[in-house]
């Protein structure tokens, strides 16, 4: 089993302090909060549609350094992203936690820096937020105006607890 003290690495306090500073869309095509009664992290995104693929993205991130280090790298990456493989990229998430999966490969490698979290199931929630956050936002988007969306992921069965809505 890995070590606690194997989670929290300098890759991790890198990733958290590379977080963009936080930042809301007024103009939102799609919004969702998630959060984990368990520990208290809370992030809350907001994003635009066009053609299909992610054009803007704000996210604020109250977490600890695992959901941190996640929404940092969703933060670099998801503009220019299609829908399909963002909710890709959160199963990928889900299946190297919670099933032994393999980390996410591409331009999605850094997330590999969290697969020792898959021995703390308590970590999970909080490192699943984002993917949480930004499926339901996109599931918002797609649905069209006035579909807001927010996600309370402790509140759910542990083994539904970061199963994105509609899944």
């Amino acid at each position: 089993m890995t070590q606690l003290s194997e989670i929290y690495n300098q890759r991790i306090l890198e990733l958290s302090a590379k977080i963009p500073p936080a930042e809301r869309l007024p103009d939102a095509d799609g919004s969702a909060t998630a959060h984990s009664k368990l520990c208290g992290s809370t992030v809350t995104v907001d994003l635009k549609l066009e053609g299909g693929r992610v054009s803007a993205y704000g996210q604020t991130v109250k977490a600890c350094l695992l959901g941190q280090a996640a929404a940092s790298v969703m933060a670099h990456h998801i503009v220019g992203s299609s829908a399909s493989e963002l909710r890709a990229v959160g199963t990928a998430m889900r299946k190297m936690l919670k099933a032994n999966g393999p980390a996410p490969e591409g331009r999605w490698g850094d997330l590999a820096v969290l697969e020792p979290v898959r021995d703390y199931k308590a970590r999970h929630a909080s490192t699943l937020l984002v993917f949480d956050a930004v499926e339901n936002a996109l599931a918002a988007a797609e649905a069209g105006p006035g579909h807001g969306a927010s996600k309370d992921v402790a509140a759910a069965s542990p083994s539904q607890a970061s199963a994105p809505s509609g899944a």
